[in-house]
């Protein structure tokens, strides 16, 4: 096994997830904590608590996570992880007395083992609101001594739903423990592509050459669902997909783009290496207008009978235009592109190249498309070039092509982002986590906007379900330098 991915395994280990009751918890942080250790990625003794307030035992909680956990996996395999996983009641999250029981089992396990260190590792799966409460608690009773282990948690967005908040949800934290402490997922950082990216720019010396304003005339980062808010209008309604959507993941994703070439690139030192480049794409962005917005609401949205306010403005779609004021970016507009109930599950980021030079005096009366380069998050990860060739034949027309690689054909092995994640906790590497400072820099960017569109009722186009969005959207698009004949890839 590599090294690099397996030095944790030498230590003891506890993990905590917190919320081990909700959805979040049986759908993705169990899932992916079971396939590290099918893949020999967790110590073969470490244990696996949940916390949570309703009242269960051990057999009930492995009970109710056993379908979830039956997918893809033997279940010889899923019965040996759910023996290692037990569960313990809390009045609330941070109920003291149940935690101090918990930290005593916790040591009781750690001192029958023969390790030289004893980690911990608390998976917040809760809501943001008990995110204090569970933090002081866990402080002050289970969080492991320095010189016997380290202690870190992971945090689920929402991180806040404005600047003020985000203010409020970090001092809260900082006020228990430090940065190097907290692990803030956000699991687009986690993907395939995504993570290949700092490989992809600065691993391959053309690349240098043509990525700046001299080059690419447009780059578009799209995210699009079939379907709609399905019974979490609710939920939804109280957040829009601005925050749900663009400004984290698709920000995200942003910042890997444009940024500079951080000193160090990957192992543990490289963390904040990387993390000041994309704070620095951030700091070169300015507030965002409503001028620069289009957005949308899919017609029924307001039906969902769990929306009280059926006269709501919260936009379903949105395409906001954006640009990284740095030599390197001035003038190119990044269109950040997010819906539900359009016409496809699509996660991509495409860059357009500028036309050819002199290719209309070139190439009379032949329209060549445009150069792009598209990274395909989901679903079927890939990568693929748009050029030009001739037509095969007589002709000598221009034609368009793509080529390019799609992940499935390198490897059969493609961990899920949360997998991936979970496993850069255990080793340290804080890279593809979100800093306090980028949060609070992001949420400065796109306060302003949200606050406007909420004070002054700003009203979203309706489009139609299944559609691309608004009418609007094309002109939008043109406008943010997207445009010329687009080439879907065969891949």
């Amino acid at each position: 096994m590599n090294t690099s991915l397996s030095a944790h395994l030498q230590d003891g280990l506890t993990i905590v997830v917190v919320g081990a009751s909700g959805d979040l918890a049986k759908k993705k942080t169990y899932p992916s904590l079971l396939a590290l250790y099918a893949q020999n990625l967790l110590p073969q003794d470490a244990l696996i608590w949940g916390y949570a307030r309703s009242q269960k035992t051990h057999e009930e909680l492995r009970e109710q996570l056993k379908p979830y956990l039956l997918k893809g996996t033997e279940e010889s395999v899923v019965d040996s992880f759910l023996s290692r996983c037990y569960y313990k009641k809390g009045k609330s999250y941070g109920d003291e007395d149940a935690w101090n029981e918990l930290s005593v089992h916790i040591e009781e396990h750690e001192d029958s083992l023969t390790k030289n260190q004893h980690n911990r590792l608390f998976y917040m799966a809760i809501p943001p609101n008990v995110f204090g409460e569970t933090g002081l608690a866990i402080k002050k009773t289970a969080m492991q001594f320095p010189d016997k282990g380290w202690s870190r948690l992971v945090i689920e967005k929402p991180f806040g739903r404005d600047l003020e908040s985000c203010r409020t949800l970090l001092a809260t934290l900082s006020a228990q423990f430090d940065e190097h402490h907290i692990y803030r997922i956000d699991h687009y950082l986690g993907k395939e592509v995504v993570q290949n990216l700092l490989i992809w720019r600065f691993g391959n010396s053309f690349f240098e050459r043509i990525w700046n304003r001299d080059a690419i005339q447009s780059v578009h980062i799209t995210f699009k669902e079939p379907f709609g808010t399905e019974g979490r209008g609710g939920y939804f309604d109280n957040y829009g997909i601005i925050r749900d959507i663009l400004q984290n993941h698709l920000l995200q994703v942003l910042m890997l783009l444009a940024m500079e070439a951080p000193t160090v690139a990957d192992g543990v030192t490289a963390s904040d290496h990387i993390r000041d480049a994309k704070y620095k794409v951030l700091q070169s962005m300015s507030q965002i207008e409503l001028k620069d917005c289009l957005l949308g609401q899919y017609k029924g949205y307001s039906d969902d009978e769990t929306i009280e306010n059926k006269d709501t403005n919260c936009p379903t779609y949105a395409a906001i235009r954006c640009f990284v004021n740095t030599p390197r970016w001035a003038g190119v507009p990044f269109t950040l592109e997010a819906g539900k109930a359009l016409d496809e599950q699509l996660c991509e980021v495409r860059i357009q190249f500028r036309e050819a030079p002199a290719a209309a005096f070139l190439f009379p009366n032949h329209t060549l498309a445009r150069n792009e380069l598209v990274m395909r998050l989901q679903p079927d990860p890939a990568i693929f070039l748009t050029t030009n060739i001739k037509s095969p034949g007589f002709a000598s027309s221009p034609m368009p092509v793509s080529m390019g690689m799609d992940y499935q054909s390198l490897s059969q092995e493609n961990p899920d982002a949360y997998t991936r994640l979970i496993l850069d906790v255990l080793r340290g590497r804080q890279a593809s986590f979100v800093r306090a400072d980028e949060l609070e820099r992001s949420w400065e960017i796109f306060t302003p906007l949200l606050h406007q569109i909420e004070e002054e009722n700003v009203r979203p186009n309706i489009y139609e379900y299944g559609s691309t969005g608004p009418e609007q959207r094309e002109a939008f698009m043109e406008e943010s330098g997207i445009g010329g004949p687009m080439m879907q890839s065969a891949l």
